[in-house]
């Protein structure tokens, strides 16, 4: 399956100077020529630092503007008329996932067959306890994960109406155990945050994990971070078409330099 390479701004709220830039920089991007915009879904911007190990969850996290994501979403679906819209990615835990299928018909109409539903286990401790979620364990986040996933594809196709397309579902991770399975099983996008030569023998797994649930594993759209020309060519020559470039917000705003070379370097390859 030949795929065309698409670009994506991952625009945090976390630490905006209000809703009205946050807003500005989705029309922005839009403008720009992004081909999807996501937002998070974290209830509080997640204080994080490159550590020894990978990266690491700051001593300190202190409470700063931040913006609720579905809400967002469904005002980004009247404001915008091009772009995929959607979040990177949904704590399957904060919502009941029949629920949460509902929401994503109903953005989905309101953008006119614009949404993709990022889905994941959820990570971040704070979100939970603050808000009155059980944290639990990595397993029984995933074991959440994995049922959920399974309920929310039940759900969209029991709704009147249906959605106004196959939502298609974007799962984002990388666990070998647990993630990859369900990607294979019922990811129509996998996004994931690695470098060149794990992604290669992830990507190995995926392949595995589709032809095990009877899949075309040429269905699942691969998508990967972006960081330059030259990774991106890279990974484009191992099967990525989607390349995100996560944006966060100064006081100044949302700096947009990082797409505009990314738009440029898609228009050159395509």
């Amino acid at each position: 399956m030949t795929r065309p390479v698409r670009v994506a701004a991952h625009l945090w709220p976390g630490g905006a100077p209000d809703y009205a830039t946050w807003r500005a920089a989705v029309l922005r991007a839009e403008e720009m020529g992004a081909d999807a915009v996501f937002g998070y879904d974290h209830f509080h911007k997640p204080w994080v630092r490159r550590g020894p190990e990978g990266i690491e969850i700051a001593p300190v996290q202190p409470d700063v503007t931040n913006f609720e994501g579905w809400t967002s979403l469904a005002s980004w679906a009247e404001i915008t008329s091009r772009v995929e819209i959607g979040l990177l990615v949904t704590g399957i835990g904060y919502r009941n996932p029949d629920l949460l299928a509902d929401m994503a018909r109903t953005v989905d109409h309101i953008s006119g067959g614009r949404l993709v539903l990022g889905v994941g286990a959820g990570w971040y401790e704070k979100d939970y306890t603050a808000y009155g979620y059980s944290y639990g364990t990595l397993r029984s986040r995933m074991d959440l994960f994995t049922e959920g996933v399974r309920r929310i594809e039940h759900r969209l196709g029991h709704l009147t109406p249906p959605p106004l397309r196959k939502i298609p579902l974007l799962i984002g991770g990388g666990g070998e155990r647990r993630t990859l399975p369900v990607v294979g099983r019922y990811a129509d996008i996998w996004h994931c945050g690695l470098d060149l030569e794990t992604f290669r023998r992830k990507n190995d797994l995926v392949k595995q994990h589709a032809a095990a649930a009877g899949r075309d594993a040429d269905a699942i759209e691969r998508a990967a971070n972006w960081s330059g020309p030259a990774q991106a060519d890279a990974l484009r020559a191992e099967g990525v078409t989607l390349f995100v470039t996560e944006v966060k917000p100064t006081d100044a705003g949302y700096d947009l330099s990082s797409l505009k070379d990314m738009v440029s370097w898609r228009d050159s390859v395509t």
